[in-house]
């Protein structure tokens, strides 16, 4: 993952996967990409804070994406998505990011 950081990798995995799905009318394909995305995320998460540091951060990115449903509800799909990706792109900026080059 050489320069990308895993803040924006999660958030454009949350992002991405909700736009593949959408578009493509195959959620299959969205939850591919939210998938890999976080694979890859968690990764880098374990390699630079440790493993758990990375589980809590996969657990908030596992609830980012459940909990974007119920707030598409009251906000719209869009804005749900994007409050969630910014709210795990800020966790794993805080805990596995920050300060680092």
């Amino acid at each position: 993952m050489a320069g990308i950081p895993a803040s924006v990798v999660a958030a454009g995995g949350l992002i991405g996967g909700y736009g593949i799905a959408r578009w493509t009318k195959r959620r299959e394909l969205g939850g591919v990409a939210l998938a890999a995305a976080g694979a890859v995320a968690a990764r880098e998460w374990q390699r630079r804070a440790g493993t758990g540091a990375a589980a809590g951060l996969t657990g908030a990115y596992v609830v980012a994406f459940a909990g974007s449903h119920p707030l598409a509800k009251k906000v719209g799909a869009w804005p749900a998505v994007f409050a969630v990706a910014g709210g795990v792109a800020a966790a794993s900026w805080a805990v596995a990011e920050r300060g680092r080059a």
